[in-house]
């Protein structure tokens, strides 16, 4: 058969981070009796997600994702509609008019919620946030009120870890990253001399990767501060983890380190970074302007099988803002169920479940979207290869919307987003807006400065088109 004979799946993507474009990349290969067109729509006028407005700018380690994912972009296999807003200018009924199938790829962009009394003071604020600003998210503000000189930072992963070394290192040090100006500008003023990190479990339980601690002690001009005492609180359980997790192992060498560097230290650097584990936040106490002015805790202690229990011990440790690093949380996606007590679109392997738990013919999840915001990049590559493995299964079956010639035809999406003044951008556009960030960083001696405003961004990328 012909090329001009085969069969053509038409899919459409909502979403343009990792998970989506890991998606087109496995759909384009795995399909092979047909012709394949995939369309990415994104919300905002630049691809990649998370990798570019939910990562810490001074993660080197970024660019090599990002050079995969462009890739992929860039083969001509896919097409990417940027500053398209799924739900408002393009809806499920469209797709479902001019495709075969929708993968949702949403991802999971909001802070998970900590119940605690006072937790909505003023300066308590969600690490997700905090990190949409500072890597110039278009759709929030533009300053951040950066004037506590105590900070406490309440979990024990790697985005705890990530706003900790932002939180506490020196403006000069940023100015190796891609950070906008008003962020430069912010961090200019950063008074903070004390950083407190709280964990409710212990030092050998912690989420975080060794990579991420180890260049948290690499920050200059900070001093990394730990509690004896909660390394001597221990039980044969949590001791074994050393004994079957290479990673643990390696994170209690640092640690072991860092203790040894403490009892020699004989001066004190600008900024100290001070560990507290076993310490389990119970309330944000608030001054008379409603402001965050304590964070207490519960100390815990192990129960014998890699848990806590709670001890009749508290502690107050004065700090004037906090952040939530607990997680990160699905958003409603229109046309589709929600799981909103997990943050998730209901799904049995990609396949999209209805509120009666009927799978819903052409609809799929990947990413956390599809299984909440655990794993990193190998574990969306495996989580898009099986929801790519049912939607062909399904096409192959004749399960989709519409059977082989019956959908619409995807160029046709162009013409409806223009009819509804849609100023959608493309590949092209986006490199234009890469140049441009490029070419400001030139000029001010660093790789790249981003640019933030959404109208500028759509501006240049859309620069020559109607």
């Amino acid at each position: 058969m012909s090329e001009q004979q085969q069969p053509v799946l038409k899919v459409a993507i909502i979403g343009a981070g990792p998970a989506g474009i890991y998606a087109a990349d496995i759909l384009h290969k795995s399909v092979t009796d047909a012709a394949v067109t995939i369309d990415i729509f994104e919300q905002l006028p630049a691809p990649y997600g998370l990798v570019r407005y939910g990562v810490a700018p001074d993660h080197p380690r970024i660019k090599a994702i990002i050079k995969a994912l462009r890739e992929v972009l860039d083969s001509g296999t896919v097409r990417f509609f940027g500053n398209v807003c799924y739900g408002q200018d393009i809806t499920l009924a469209d797709l479902r008019e001019h495709y075969h199938a929708v993968i949702f790829a949403t991802g999971a962009v909001k802070d998970a919620a900590l119940d605690i009394p006072g937790i909505d003071a003023a300066y308590s604020f969600g690490a997700a946030a905090f990190v949409s600003w500072f890597d110039g998210h278009p759709d929030v503000p533009r300053y951040w009120p950066l004037d506590a000189r105590s900070v406490a930072v309440i979990g024990n992963g790697n985005v705890a870890l990530d706003i900790s070394r932002v939180l506490i290192k020196h403006v000069a040090d940023m100015l190796s990253t891609e950070i906008p100006d008003n962020v430069r500008e912010v961090f200019a003023q950063n008074p903070i001399e004390t950083l407190h990190i709280f964990g409710r479990k212990g030092p050998l339980q912690v989420k975080f990767t060794p990579l991420e601690l180890r260049e948290l002690g690499e920050v200059a001009g900070v001093d990394m501060v730990l509690d004896p005492q909660d390394f001597a609180q221990t039980d044969e359980h949590i001791e074994n983890l050393k004994n079957t997790n290479k990673q643990i192992l390696v994170i209690s060498r640092i640690f072991s380190k860092w203790l040894a560097e403490q009892a020699a230290r004989e001066s004190a650097a600008p900024r100290q970074l001070v560990f507290h584990f076993w310490a389990k936040p119970v309330a944000v106490l608030k001054d008379e302007q409603g402001r965050v002015c304590a964070l207490k805790i519960q100390r815990t202690k192990p129960d014998g099988s890699g848990g806590v229990i709670d001890t009749d011990v508290f502690e107050t440790v004065p700090v004037q803002a906090l952040y939530r690093a607990v997680g990160y949380f699905g958003s409603a996606v229109a046309g589709v169920p929600f799981d909103s007590a997990r943050g998730v679109i209901p799904n049995t392997a990609g396949r999209v479940q209805s509120n009666t738990g009927e799978i819903m013919p052409g609809v799929y999840a990947t990413g956390w979207i599809k299984r909440g915001p655990v794993g990193l990049i190998g574990a969306t590559k495996s989580d898009a290869r099986e929801t790519l493995e049912c939607l062909v299964v399904d096409w192959q079956r004749g399960k989709l919307w519409h059977h082989t010639a019956d959908a619409g035809d995807p160029p046709q999406i162009t013409s409806l987003l223009r009819e509804r003044g849609v100023e959608y951008t493309d590949i092209e556009g986006w490199h234009r807006l890469d140049a441009a960030e490029q070419e400001l960083g030139m000029k001010n001696q660093r790789e790249r400065i981003k640019i933030v405003p959404r109208g500028q961004m759509v501006q240049i990328s859309r620069a020559g088109r109607s």
